[in-house]
């Protein structure tokens, strides 16, 4: 027989919502920490964050490595940019660390909507679905086109709050 509480249990979403912000924690880019996790049937099957590649130098220890990046605005008008081309995203770093079988028909959670890059590569390796907390506006269009095009469900948890983590720097 079941127990019966008046505790209330967090939902599914935001409890895998929860293990994404806390892969973030491990980012070795400072301007900005994403985490995703690769969920199979209520199963986690993998977690990754956005860094330099594992054994050679990241942003906190080298600084960023930024290339000016040329873009329209909402205006149409042509505005620089800097971009880090240190590090590798963490939805690329999660179908680094995941095989195929493991990614078909699941569903990765991702502090940040993915941009256009890591859509394609997201839409092309066997997920189901996308579920996202903070929107990235500058390609959220063309990615949500993209993924219902595709048939892959993409959502956003616009009433999730993320956990509030410490997170004080120390050795790997």
């Amino acid at each position: 027989m079941r127990h019966q509480s008046s505790h209330s249990r967090k939902s599914w979403d935001f409890y895998f919502m929860d293990i994404a912000y806390m892969a973030a924690t491990r980012a070795t880019c400072p301007r900005r920490q994403v985490g995703a996790v690769l969920v199979q049937d209520r199963k986690l099957m993998g977690s990754a964050y956005n860094g330099a590649p594992a054994g050679v130098t990241d942003c906190y220890e080298g600084g960023c490595l930024l290339v000016d990046v040329y873009e329209k605005n909402a205006a149409g008008e042509i505005v620089q940019k800097q971009h880090c081309i240190r590090t590798i995203h963490a939805e690329q770093n999660l179908i680094l660390f995941t095989d195929r079988a493991q990614r078909l028909g699941s569903t990765v959670y991702v502090t940040d909507s993915p941009c256009w890059t890591c859509a394609n590569m997201l839409a092309n390796s066997g997920i189901a679905e996308i579920v996202y907390h903070r929107p990235y506006e500058k390609d959220l269009e063309k990615v949500s086109r993209l993924l219902q095009e595709k048939g892959i469900g993409f959502r956003r948890l616009e009433t999730y709050q993320p956990p509030r983590v410490h997170s004080e720097r120390i050795g790997d």
